[in-house]
């Protein structure tokens, strides 16, 4: 009879999988002995394996570019990095090592560029496409910038508003966007998105605001629908209306270029993940192309802003199962060595779902449970909803220590948590490790930072 974990895992996915593979009962991800890091650095610890950043930009490229080859798609795939997803330098640096452009959605944002060319890591040539509903400061720094020689920033209007405070502050030629404020999904509790100008408003916007302004130059048509990539009848009438505003546009509008397509490639969440990559890339390729000649129109150069896609795979957290409680004769709660709330916020404040496996143990049997995190608020855990089915691990054991790894979590949690800052019932953020490669092929780590200890909290609460 096969009761081992490793048979359950075998009986129910096809695995081993590209990035999970085990070893003498172990867990491997992209072939990194996660045992030897638990040994070394402890538990709980928060990791990026900063390969996989490039790697998805590179193949996303290559998707692109098959897809253009075989659309016979006449214009340039351009590839941005949405910061917001991570703002964290060892990100950023890793993807800009692609020669990709980057998108920003705030005042700071500009900020990380400055002081990317301080360092000499970037050029006033990059290429920076600037989001976001634009505070006063935000459109100042933009201002000061395209001032400054940075050629290629480009701010993609979010109101009407936006156009005539960069015009009182620009004095020389700068190129601009124009986001569409699309229609949400019907399940949404409102029908516009509140980011951008409505598609009847944008060609008489153009009309009255910008084909006679003397240095604003309409180079951009922005599209973003929250649901992201998917081959859904929604997505492609989202897809097709924002067509038909880029060929009026077009026609009146010769100089507008680009058609930045925003970004949502979803990231994967369980062993049983499926999702066609290149088949997006190439039917949303042939729909633009069959589009434009349609309409006479050239097709643009298309933009995407992939941020999760980006970041997410390369991240993971380590926790141990500190202990197990039973509260009835049917629920069996494992206790991690940190919070939920704490280091993976969307799992409970949006039931947001994560590969979730054991780290060793793998040939032992195995048992339901529910994994609860240290706090005292009845939120902290995780359960069979976020995780689709009923979560199983190898049985708990007080001789016998188990470890657990939720991977590709690199995206947002940082950001929604509070990095660094103070958590609920002052739950430490924990250790952060960098894993990179050598030119031998090797792996490297690098403790990024420390966990938390209790007298960096209460100087942050005054204490």
């Amino acid at each position: 009879m096969k009761i081992k974990y490793h048979d359950l895992i075998q009986q129910t996915f096809d695995f081993p999988q590209p990035e999970f593979k085990v070893d003498n009962g172990n867990l491997l991800f992209h072939d990194i002995p996660l045992m030897d890091l638990i040994e070394k650095f402890g538990t709980p610890f928060k990791f990026n394996y900063l390969p996989k950043i490039s790697q998805n930009i590179q193949q996303t490229k290559k998707w692109f570019k098959k897809a253009f080859k075989e659309n016979n798609y006449n214009n340039e795939y351009k590839y941005c990095y949405c910061t917001k997803s991570s703002h964290f330098s060892f990100v950023v640096q890793e993807a800009l090592k692609n020669k990709i452009s980057l998108e920003t959605s705030f005042s700071n944002d500009m900020e990380i560029i400055r002081r990317l060319y301080n360092k000499g890591i970037v050029y006033k040539n990059i290429e920076v496409v600037c989001n976001g509903f634009k505070t006063d400061e935000y459109l100042k720094i933009i201002s000061e910038m395209i001032n400054g020689g940075f050629s290629n920033i480009l701010p993609v209007l979010d109101n009407f508003r936006e156009i005539d405070r960069l015009s009182d502050s620009i004095d020389t030629n700068f190129n601009i966007g124009i986001r569409i404020a699309s229609e949400e999904e019907p399940k949404f509790e409102f029908y516009t998105s509140r980011l951008g100008i409505g598609y009847k408003d944008i060609v008489p916007f153009y009309a009255q605001k910008i084909q006679n302004h003397p240095f604003a130059r309409l180079k951009m048509l922005h599209f973003f629908i929250n649901t992201g990539i998917k081959d859904t009848s929604y997505y492609w009438n989202e897809l097709y209306k924002c067509l038909r505003v880029y060929a009026r546009l077009k026609k009146i509008a010769p100089e507008v270029d680009s058609l930045n397509i925003g970004g949502g490639f979803p990231i994967k969440n369980s062993l049983n993940f499926d999702y066609d990559y290149y088949y997006m890339v190439n039917e949303i390729t042939y729909q633009i192309k069959k589009f434009c000649e349609e309409e006479g129109v050239e097709e643009p150069t298309l933009y995407t802003e992939f941020g999760s896609f980006t970041v997410g795979e390369s991240g993971g957290i380590v926790y141990k199962i500190l202990s197990q409680k039973r509260q009835n004769d049917r629920e069996k709660w494992d206790m991690i060595d940190s919070s939920f709330m704490t280091t993976l916020p969307d799992s409970w404040a949006i039931s947001r779902r994560f590969t979730m496996l054991p780290i060793n143990r793998w040939e032992d049997s195995y048992e339901r449970v529910f994994l609860g995190g240290l706090t005292c608020d009845s939120d902290d855990y995780y359960n069979s909803e976020q995780h689709v089915n009923a979560i199983y691990l190898p049985i708990f054991s007080e001789e016998k220590p188990l470890y657990i790894g939720f991977f590709n979590t690199g995206a947002y949690q940082d950001a929604i948590s509070g990095f660094g800052g103070v958590h609920h019932c002052l739950v430490p953020q924990p250790k952060h490790i960098l894993i990179n490669k050598n030119k031998d092929g090797d792996f490297t780590y690098e403790v990024f930072r420390e966990e938390q200890n209790y007298k960096q909290i209460l100087d942050l609460l005054g204490y």
